[in-house]
This record gives structure tokens, C-alpha cells and sequence, in this order.
């Protein structure tokens, strides 16, 4: 029982910024706000998809997918985070730091994948306009749909499990934020080769597989924007995906950079700084960037608006 308890213990301390400890309180504001956005902006993405019959189309059904992606990823981490920066508790169970990481994984993973399935959905909207509903009928949506949460969850089972095993040897102090794989395997005591070799492969393909399948379809995109003769129409299918290139570009930007050296040879304070950026202001800026930029979901929300305030009145 003595080894059990010095493999495993009970709670793990984060240690966050503990460095630089005046950053607790901007910081704790900065999450707090921007989760508060996040839950706002992607909650209302969803209502919309769902309550607007004019946003009935598999490009709405993957963006409420990301939408309710990114309110749990965000769930998953930043209400822990802020326990921690409101008080001297800087502390997570062993049970909760397993599961945070369990879930993390799933999420993440699960968007990786989700973003390239989308990138695909907007290859046959501009490529083949005529076949779109016919290819991407509501059956095939939802099948893309949960081979992405299916993927995510078996990556996540693999990884987590793995991590789970190596003994910690008493160590308690996780160098993070949260329980994310990469510092968990940077604690461990024992031989970690097999653990750094399985994330680094897993991660290559799960990373590069579905930016390798975007990188693709917007090559074939771009060259169909620029065979169509007129500038409304070169504009129209150019606005329709830019907002998921940005997405992608503030998502795999840090993630690439964090996953591809999983043994944790980078600065641990820009690690830390990246990390924030990916799982906390990517969920939070997805929804702006896709309404700001598309005027059907302004539509729609104005129309929703309208009739609120209507119901109101009466």
C-alpha cells in the first residue's frame, strides 16, 4: 500500500505561473471573461443552427459540432484553472487529474479531426455546388461526425492509459496549468520511451493526417475560386471559408508546436503561454470569427432577436 500511495498520489499541485504570482489575478480575470465569452458565443452559435431553418445544411451541423466541441473543451479545464488562481489551493485530485486528462485528449483529438472534415465539407461546396446536398447528405454527416468523437476517444483511451501506468514515485508538482499528457509524462520516474514514442506518432498522424487532408482540399478550392469569372462570386466562396482557415490556423498553430516535441524539450513557460492560446482563446474567438465573417449566422441572429423581442412585446 506504501509503494500504491508513493506511485499514486492522492493530489497533484499545479503549479501555473507560480513564478511570476502578481499574474494570478489579471490572469484569473483574463480566464474568467473569456470563458464567459466562450460559453456565450458558442451557446448561441448552436441555438442558432438549430432554431434557424435556413442554416439546415451540413456546414452549420459541423459548426454546431465545433461549437459544443470547444464549450466542453473549455469546461474541461478553465473552471479548474480558476480554483486555482482565486486562492492559495493550487491542488487537483489524482481521480480529477486522470479524468481532466482522459477528457482533454478526447476533445482535442476530436477537433483535430472535426476541422478536417470540415475543410472537406467546403471542398464539395465550391468544387461540386451542384452535387453538394446529394454528397453530403444528413446520413454521411453524421457518420463524419462520430468517426471524429469515435477517433478522439480511442487516441485519448490509448494515450491516457498508457500515462496512467508510469509511477510517479512520489512526485506530486505538475509543472502546468492543468493534467495534460506531455507534463504527466515529464513527472514520471520510469522508462517513458514508450509513452514519448506512442504520443509522438499518434499525435504526427492525428495532427498532420487531417492538416495534410485541409492543406488538400483548399488547393483544389482555391483553383476552382479562381476559374469563377465573376468578382461577387470569387468573394462570395472565398468568405465561406476563410473563417474555418482561421480557425485552423489559431488551433494546429500552437497545437503542432506543443505535440510534435512531447517530451517537453521546449521553454515551459511558452508551452504554458500556447497552451493558454489554443484551449482557452480559440474556443472563445471561433464563434466571433464565424459570425463577424458570415452573414447568414448574422441573419439568423437577427431574425432570432427579432422575434424574442417580438414575443416580448406581445
Amino acid at each position: 500500500m506504501k509503494q500504491r500511495n508513493e506511485s499514486f498520489p492522492e493530489d497533484f499541485i499545479l503549479t501555473g505561473f507560480t513564478k511570476y504570482p502578481w499574474l494570478d489575478l489579471p490572469l484569473f480575470c483574463v480566464l474568467l471573461t473569456s470563458y464567459m465569452f466562450t460559453l456565450l458565443g458558442n451557446i448561441a452559435i448552436i441555438l442558432v443552427s438549430q432554431l434557424d431553418s435556413q442554416l439546415q445544411s451540413p456546414m452549420y451541423f459541423f459548426l454546431t459540432n465545433l461549437s459544443f466541441l470547444d464549450l466542453c473543451f473549455t469546461t474541461t479545464t478553465v473552471p479548474q484553472m480558476l480554483f486555482n488562481l482565486g486562492g492559495p489551493d493550487k491542488n487537483i485530485t489524482y481521480v480529477g487529474c486522470m479524468a481532466q486528462a482522459y477528457v482533454f485528449h478526447w476533445l482535442g483529438c476530436t477537433e483535430c479531426v472535426l476541422l478536417g472534415i470540415m475543410a472537406l465539407d467546403r471542398y464539395v461546396a465550391v468544387c461540386k455546388p451542384l452535387r453538394y446536398s446529394v454528397i453530403m447528405d444528413h446520413t454521411l454527416c453524421l457518420q463524419l461526425a462520430g468517426m471524429a468523437w469515435l477517433t478522439g476517444l480511442a487516441n485519448s483511451l490509448l494515450q491516457s492509459t498508457l500515462t496512467v501506468q508510469l509511477p510517479l514515485c512520489g512526485n506530486q508538482v505538475l509543472d502546468h496549468f492543468f493534467c495534460e499528457l506531455p507534463g504527466l509524462i515529464k513527472m514520471a520516474c520510469g522508462d517513458t520511451t514508450v509513452n514519448k514514442l506512442v504520443l509522438s506518432v499518434v499525435a504526427t498522424l492525428l495532427i498532420m493526417g487531417p492538416l495534410f487532408m485541409i492543406l488538400v482540399s483548399y488547393g483544389y478550392i482555391a483553383r476552382t475560386v479562381f476559374q469563377i469569372p465573376s468578382a461577387a462570386g470569387r468573394l462570395k466562396a472565398f468568405n465561406t471559408c476563410s473563417s474555418h482557415l482561421l480557425v485552423v490556423s489559431l488551433f494546429y498553430g500552437p497545437g503542432i508546436y506543443i505535440y510534435m516535441q512531447p517530451s517537453g524539450d521546449g521553454p515551459q513557460d511558452l508551452i504554458k503561454v500556447l497552451t493558454l492560446f489554443y484551449c482557452v482563446i480559440t474556443p472563445m474567438a471561433n464563434p466571433f470569427i464565424y459570425t463577424l465573417r458570415n452573414k447568414e449566422v448574422l441573419g439568423a441572429l437577427k431574425r432570432l432577436l427579432r422575434k424574442a423581442m417580438s414575443s416580448k412585446r406581445m
